[in-house]
């Protein structure tokens, strides 16, 4: 569902400790799926390549059409994981999002609007409330070099990265679905978004709720029954009829 010309590139950090979760937020299920299918599965519609980044070892579920780096030092927080999506992104891409991947909220057209505000500055970052969500920003392909240096002197944090370069930082409130910005950090938090209603899609039967393929195959036994046949569309396109597929706020399925 990429365009092919695309010149936005996305890395997913999973390789985080998650130590005030308690388990790996990468795995956590969300409605048939997993936290990380999820959010690379929606960077895809707008993104080539996607790299999730994960530590030595890690288990992930199967991933279609997304590829893997492996953090080069372990425990070094994200911005390890920056320099080691950006060398597997080396090329092409003028441009890469950066994000989480406990963001089941991530809607395309933040990701979009994040990218072309971005211009000629190094990063293009959303700010809610305060808080500058560098987890979820777009930022130059070509900033290896100072995030390696970076890392060489042991300062870790992504902050002081942001405090070093031209960075660009728009209002959440003024960006489409700032809903997106929303992580979870604590089991709480993730039960608590479990809990709330699903994306409001277009089926062939009519409007419904659905956060996967599969979800609105189980809600609509008339677009299961054509599968076997015929390819299914998602707001116009052909896609895979895998069940783990994302749907997100406004999608179309026929």
């Amino acid at each position: 569902m990429t365009a092919p010309e695309s010149r936005l590139g996305a890395i997913v950090l999973a390789g985080g400790r998650s130590s005030r979760m308690g388990t790996p937020k990468a795995l956590l299920d969300w409605h048939g799926s997993t936290l990380v299918r999820r959010v690379t599965g929606i960077l895809q519609r707008v993104a080539d390549p996607v790299v999730v980044v994960h530590a030595v070892g890690q288990q992930l579920p199967p991933l279609p059409g997304v590829e893997r780096a492996v953090d080069r030092e372990s425990d070094r927080g994200p911005l390890e994981g920056i320099a080691a999506g950006l060398r597997a992104v080396a090329g092409p891409p003028r441009a890469v999002v950066v994000a989480g991947t406990d963001l089941p909220f991530l809607h395309p057209d933040l990701v979009l609007a994040l990218a072309a505000a971005r211009g000629e500055h190094d990063v293009a970052v959303p700010v809610a409330d305060g808080h500058v969500h560098h987890l979820c920003a777009v930022y130059r392909s070509d900033l290896l070099p100072a995030v390696e240096q970076q890392l060489a002197d042991g300062q870790l944090r992504v902050g002081l990265l942001l405090e070093r370069i031209d960075v660009l930082r728009l209002e959440a409130c003024a960006l489409p679905h700032p809903e997106s910005l929303r992580n979870l950090n604590t089991d709480d938090a993730y039960r608590q978004a479990l809990a709330e209603p699903q994306p409001r899609v277009t089926l062939p039967t009519g409007p419904a709720r659905a956060a996967t393929l599969g979800e609105a195959i189980r809600l609509a036994p008339a677009l299961a029954a054509e599968l076997p046949r015929r390819t299914p569309r998602l707001n116009g396109a052909a896609i895979a009829p895998d069940p783990t597929t994302p749907l997100v706020e406004g999608d179309v399925l026929a």
